[in-house]
């Protein structure tokens, strides 16, 4: 009788305990989802203008020529972006600039290697590098155009990017574009593997394709 009686005491507690303490670790878990969405959205539109060597298009002149292509070839599975954490090594770099990745975890964060933000596109020969020393979650991103009608912004469509009024029709470069601003809403998935031999085939093409529910969106826009 002893025995259930202080069962059920300790029913009552750990209810009472669950009841408080539920609530409070699903706000950190926002909290923290929210922070590291904040991250990944910056990453992007950092790198959408920043010009490095060896990236796509080859032509591009500035971070705005290079936005433009990114953007509008963005819902193409075989030019998908990614946007990711890697381990770095810095006192190596690349010819883009960037950390070379570090495989193996050795030493103290910070000190013997950096985890560098990024956001890169399949097509790009480093993107399979940078997969070695993946920190934490990968997430491919859909970028599509938001355009001005009706008295609001809404989603263009996928693949365009269209010339604001009174210029109709849309922008085959950014050199044809008659805007100084694309506004776009960029969707991030999760992805469930972070295996190149996954991401470059036909199975990711297929779930990039069918993808409509995005772990997280953002409303982002880059600048000439």
């Amino acid at each position: 009788m002893e025995t259930v009686i202080a069962i059920g005491v300790l029913a009552v507690l750990l209810t009472g305990f669950l009841a408080v303490f539920t609530p409070a670790a699903q706000g950190i878990r926002r909290s923290i989802s929210s922070q590291q969405a904040d991250r990944l959205a910056s990453t992007l539109e950092l790198e959408l203008v920043t010009l490095r060597d060896g990236q796509t298009p080859a032509t591009a002149k500035t971070g705005f020529e290079k936005a433009f292509e990114w953007i509008k070839d963005g819902n193409n599975g075989s030019k998908a972006i990614f946007v990711y954490q890697y381990r770095g090594d810095s006192t190596k770099l690349r010819s883009d600039g960037t950390p070379e990745p570090k495989s193996s975890i050795s030493g103290q964060p910070g000190v013997d290697y950096v985890v560098q933000s990024m956001a890169r596109r399949l097509d790009d020969n480093l993107f399979q590098d940078d997969l070695k020393a993946i920190e934490g979650a990968i997430f491919f991103v859909k970028p599509t155009q938001l355009v001005y009608k009706t008295s609001e912004m809404v989603l263009g469509t996928p693949g365009n990017i269209e010339n604001p009024p009174p210029a109709p029709g849309n922008a085959s470069d950014a050199a044809s574009y008659k805007d100084a601003v694309i506004a776009f809403s960029a969707e991030f998935h999760g992805v469930p593997t972070k295996a190149y031999t996954y991401l470059s085939g036909t199975q990711f093409t297929t779930r990039f394709a069918a993808a409509k529910r995005p772990v997280f969106t953002r409303n982002l826009a880059v600048r000439r």
